[in-house]
C-alpha cells in the first residue's frame, strides 16, 4: 500500500513511535549527500524523508513511502514537510487583510511607525499600522493619503491610542479614518471602550444578500489583561449603541447587527513590550486569552471566530515559532521596527537601539497617564530619562504643589531636569493646552497639584520628541520606548549584515523572522527523528537577499 505525504503526516501524528514500520522506495540520486543537507533545508524547500540506510539516517528529497517492505525499500524514520513562511499562522487573518504573511508591524506613537514603514510592510506581504498617537490630525491625514497613493486599495491599519478624558480627539480620528475608507484600526492603551471606537466598528456593518453580517471596519485590539480582552470580545455595550443610534451616527440596522459581532476581529496579546506594558509573560498570557476566546465564542456563537495574535517580545525566529506553536494566529513586532531605517525616529536612536542588550530596559512614568502611576518600558542605556522621570513622579507623590517643594529640591529640578524655570515651563504648558485642551488649564487654576503634574508632564511629553528629532542638547533626556526583545534581536543578528543599523529594513527583518521560524520548524521535526545535525545549522542566520 502506498501513502501520500499528507496521509503519512497524519499517520505520524497518531503513531510516531511506529515510524520504522514504514518503508521508503526511491532512486539513489534522490538521497542527499552530506554536503548538500544545508542547501535542501534553506534554499530548495521541499518535502524530505529521513531514511535508515544500514543504520545511518540520511535524507531523501523524493520517492514513495509504503507500509509494505520490498527488496529495494529502506526503513523510513520520518518525513519533514515543506514549510514556508507563508504557511505559518492563520489563513483567515491573511485573507482578511490581504497579506501573504501572518505578520503585523505594530504601531508606535509619534509617527515612529511611519507611512514609509507601513508601505514597506504592505509591499512585503505583511500588515502595517501607522503610529498616529501624538501626531497632529493634519499630519495623520497626509500620511494616510501617502500610504493609499503608494499601495492602492491594499488594507493597512491606523492606531487609535486611547485618550481618557479627551473623547473628541478619538472621535476626530475615527471620522478621518471613515472619510478615507481606512478599513483597519489598531486599538491600544484602552482601559474601557469609548463611543468613538464603537462608532468606527458599527458604521461598517451591513447585511449581505445571503443574510450574513458583513464587517467592513476591522479592529485589532492590543491587550495584556483578560478583563480588557473580554470587553473587546463581547458585543458592543448596548448603552453606547443606543447613544450612537440616537445621535444619528449609526442606522437601526447597524444597531441590530451590533448584537451579533464582537467589538474586535483580532486580539493581540501584548506581553513584555516596549512602551505601555504590564510585563506579562507570553507563555502564560497567550494560552489564557485563547481559552477566554473559546469560552466567549461558545457563549455568543459568532459568525467569525475572533483571532488571537501575539506581540511583545517577538524579535527572533525562535520567538515567532514559539508564538505560532502556542496557537497565535499572527505575530506582531514593535521595538525592532523602531531600529529600522523606515522608522520615524533619529539615526542616533537607531544606533542606541542597535547596541541594546536585554537588560538595558527599565520601567519609567508615562506622560499620558502620569498621575495614575502608569509606567512605560524604555531604554535606559545612553539616556538619563528613566531616572529623571522617576524623580518627577516622586516629587509629585510627595508634595501638594510646586510651592511645597523645598527650595534646594526645586533648584535641582529646574537646573538638572527641566533646564528651565517652572514658570517658563508653565508658559509653554499654557500655550499647548490652551490650543488642545483648555479644561486642563481650568483644572490647574483650581488645583495646584494638577498644575505641578502638567509641568512635569511637559518634560515627559517633550522627551520622546527630543529622541525623534535628535535634539543635541537633550541627548541625555531622550525617551526611547523599548522592550527586551530589542536585545534578543541584537544577539541574534550579531556578526551578520543586520548588525549594522543602516542595513535594517523593516520588510527584510520581517522576512528573516518568518523565514527563520519556518526553517526552525523543520529543524525541530528533523531533530525528533534522531537525525545527526552534523552538517546542518540549528539556528537561522540571516543572509543578504
Amino acid at each position: 500500500m502506498r501513502v501520500t505525504i499528507h496521509e503519512y503526516q497524519r499517520s505520524k501524528k497518531k503513531t510516531f513511535a511506529k515510524a520504522a514500520t514504514l518503508f521508503w522506495t526511491g532512486y539513489p540520486n534522490q538521497l542527499i549527500a552530506d554536503q548538500d543537507e544545508q542547501t535542501v533545508l534553506t534554499e530548495n524547500i521541499e518535502p524530505l524523508f529521513v531514511i535508515d540506510k544500514k543504520g545511518e539516517l540520511v535524507l531523501a528529497n523524493g520517492g514513495t513511502v509504503s507500509t509494505t517492505e520490498s527488496t529495494d525499500s529502506q526503513p523510513c524514520q520520518g518525513m519533514i514537510p515543506a514549510v514556508h513562511a507563508e504557511d505559518l499562522g492563520d489563513t483567515d487573518f491573511k485573507r482578511c487583510y490581504d497579506t501573504h504573511l501572518a505578520y503585523m508591524g505594530g504601531a508606535m506613537a509619534n509617527g515612529i511607525s511611519s507611512a514609509a514603514m507601513v508601505i514597506a510592510l504592505t509591499r512585503a506581504g505583511a500588515l502595517g499600522s501607522y503610529g498616529s498617537g501624538g501626531v497632529s490630525m493634519t499630519t495623520i491625514e497626509e500620511s494616510i493619503k501617502d500610504i493609499q497613493q503608494a499601495i492602492g486599495d491594499k488594507p493597512f491599519a491606523v492606531n487609535l491610542l486611547h485618550q481618557p478624558g479627551r473623547p473628541d480627539n478619538e472621535l476626530a480620528l475615527v471620522e478621518l479614518l471613515l472619510k478615507y475608507g481606512v478599513v483597519a484600526l489598531e486599538a491600544s492603551a484602552f482601559l474601557t471602550l469609548s463611543p468613538a471606537i464603537i462608532y468606527y466598528r458599527l458604521s461598517g456593518l451591513s447585511t449581505s444578500p445571503e443574510g450574513t453580517t458583513r464587517v467592513k471596519n476591522r479592529i485589532i485590539a492590543k491587550i495584556s489583561r483578560p478583563e480588557l480582552a473580554t470587553l473587546f470580545m463581547q458585543p458592543a455595550d448596548p448603552k453606547i449603541v443606543a447613544e450612537l443610534l440616537a445621535s444619528g451616527r449609526i442606522s437601526h440596522e447597524q444597531a441590530q447587527l451590533a448584537k451579533h459581532v464582537p467589538v474586535a476581529d483580532d486580539i493581540t496579546v501584548e506581553a513584555d513590550s516596549g512602551g505601555h506594558t504590564d510585563n506579562r509573560p507570553m507563555i502564560a498570557l497567550l494560552p489564557a486569552i485563547i481559552a477566554l476566546r473559546d469560552r466567549l465564542q461558545t457563549q455568543y456563537g459568532y459568525q467569525q471566530t475572533i483571532r488571537i495574535g501575539a506581540g511583545g517580545g517577538i524579535s527572533t525566529p525562535q520567538a515567532a515559532l514559539a508564538a505560532f506553536q502556542m496557537g497565535a494566529a499572527y505575530i506582531v513586532t514593535g521595538s525592532i521596527n523602531q531600529a529600522c531605517v523606515e522608522s520615524g525616529t533619529s539615526q542616533r536612536v537607531r544606533q542606541l537601539l542597535a547596541q541594546a542588550d536585554m537588560a538595558d530596559v527599565v520601567m519609567a512614568p508615562s506622560a499620558d497617564m502620569f498621575e495614575m502611576g502608569v509606567k512605560v518600558q524604555v531604554l535606559k542605556k545612553g539616556t538619563m530619562f528613566p531616572m529623571n522621570a522617576q524623580k518627577l513622579y516622586e516629587l509629585y507623590r510627595t508634595y501638594t504643589s510646586l510651592d511645597a517643594i523645598p527650595a534646594d529640591e526645586r533648584l535641582k529640578l529646574e537646573k538638572r531636569i527641566l533646564r528651565k524655570t517652572c514658570d517658563e515651563v508653565w508658559d509653554d504648558v499654557q500655550v499647548f493646552f490652551g490650543r488642545l485642551d483648555p479644561q486642563q488649564l481650568q483644572k490647574a487654576a483650581l488645583d495646584p497639584k494638577h498644575k505641578m503634574a502638567l509641568i512635569f508632564r511637559w518634560y515627559l511629553g517633550k522627551s520622546s520628541g527630543w529622541a525623534i528629532g535628535n535634539v543635541p542638547d537633550r541627548n541625555m533626556d531622550m525617551q526611547i520606548w523599548c522592550g527586551p526583545a530589542m536585545g534578543a534581536f541584537n544577539a541574534w543578528v550579531k556578526d551578520s549584515y543586520l548588525e549594522l543599523p543602516e542595513n535594517r529594513q523593516v520588510a527584510d527583518v520581517a522576512r528573516h523572522i518568518v523565514d527563520g521560524a519556518a526553517y526552525l520548524y523543520r529543524i525541530n521535526l528533523l531533530r525528533q527523528t534522531g537525525f545527526k545535525m552534523t552538517n546542518i545549522r540549528e539556528n537561522y542566520v540571516p543572509q543578504p537577499r
